[in-house]
């Protein structure tokens, strides 16, 4: 069994997945780890292929597990691998030996939970989907056979298989709390029939990935009370009335007849840029079309007054300069909430984004309260 004490030790480097056409923006932030790291090391991310491969120019033998550049650190990677062999030139009629040879590099000690297969969510990678979950058995069986994967009820790491292609995988190992919980990256949701519109994904993704278990628990309540900016037809409404709370939605738009017969959601015709609710709140969503500056000043104004205590939104990216759009963003929020206590931000590009990336604010101790 591998050490808990996880550290990269014969790892060449990362592989991540993510939207197609947001490999550029994924290897920025690669450089932009290894260089706050002093882990030298160069990126592959050919356009719309849904991958990014970091591949370290030196040992990382040193990197913690806590320092390393996950899933939930960067804000565009699905799932980051630390990967540890590429086999290529993988035989369409045996794929199976050359992979279970290469996995004998392992050192004889290193024994796994279980194995994963993944792949790009991508126009050349989605076909390997079906192949994945069919190969995925024998090869289990075949590392069962040779003791490489660890006996029931004994935890560990996982090896996973990276198909890029038909003819190349990298195999990787991760210990736990490193990698996604998808092998792929992509949860699975499905869309409740009585939705108003398909925006109901996004937020219960964002309510997955951006808080814990016991961050949903506790801040997501019945009796709670939250606001709706640019709420129609009122998908996110409708979502957090399922929780039992309270939404007043704010927009000029029609709010779907199905969101306010639930009796939870109440619709009121006006600019969200220019209402403000009479006692504070326990939520703000918004999804307004508008630049991430302008969202970002609007949320911040929120925070620092506080009319509200969470904040959930979305930030639409320009087509170049991705990464940069956000940053400003982020820090228009901190300078602002730097005088009241400060403010904690998660970002994450999520399945169900687009154009766009979701950000969870919430207001430090110290911020002010607002009214109640």
């Amino acid at each position: 069994m591998l050490s808990k004490e996880h550290k990269f030790k014969d790892s060449n480097g990362f592989i991540a997945l993510c939207r197609p056409g947001f490999e550029k923006a994924l290897a920025q932030e690669f450089y932009r780890w290894s260089g706050q790291k002093g882990m030298a090391g160069v990126c592959r991310a050919d356009d719309r292929n849904g991958f990014v491969v970091f591949s370290a120019s030196m040992p990382m033998d040193d990197l913690a597990a806590e320092a390393a550049p996950s899933w939930q650190r960067l804000i565009f990677a699905r799932q980051v691998l630390p990967w540890f062999v590429q086999v290529t030139d993988l035989p369409a009629g045996d794929r199976l030996t050359p992979i279970l040879a290469a996995v004998e590099q392992f050192p004889p000690e290193a024994v796994f939970e279980g194995i994963e297969l993944a792949f790009p969510d991508s126009e050349a990678g989605r076909p390997l989907s079906r192949f994945c979950r069919r190969f995925e058995k024998p090869l289990t069986c075949a590392l069962q056979e040779r003791e490489r994967l660890a006996p029931k009820g004994n935890p560990g790491e996982m090896l996973y298989g990276v198909f890029t292609d038909w003819s190349t995988v990298w195999l990787c190992h991760a210990p736990p709390g490193l990698a996604a919980p998808s092998a792929s990256g992509i949860p699975r949701l499905r869309m409740p029939r009585e939705a108003p519109s398909r925006s109901v994904l996004k937020l219960a993704e964002a309510l997955l990935v951006l808080l814990t278990d016991k961050e949903r628990q506790r801040f997501l309540k019945p009796g709670m009370k939250a606001v709706d900016l640019g709420a129609a037809p009122g998908g996110w409404s409708w979502q957090f009335a399922q929780y039992g709370i309270e939404v007043t939605a704010i927009d000029n738009g029609r709010i779907a007849p199905r969101v306010t017969a639930t009796g939870m959601v109440h619709p009121i015709a006006a600019d969200g840029f220019k209402w403000r609710p009479r006692r504070s709140v326990d939520w703000l969503l918004c999804d307004m079309v508008e630049q991430p500056s302008r969202i970002a000043e609007l949320m911040a104004a929120w925070l620092a007054r506080g009319d509200c205590r969470h904040a959930l939104f979305n930030l639409k990216l320009p087509m170049k300069k991705r990464l940069a759009a956000i940053d400003d963003a982020l820090a228009r929020l901190r300078r602002r909430m730097g005088s009241q206590g400060g403010v904690e931000l998660r970002v994450k590009h999520l399945y169900h984004d687009r154009e766009e990336v979701t950000v969870y604010a919430r207001a430090l101790r110290g911020a002010r309260r607002g009214r109640r």
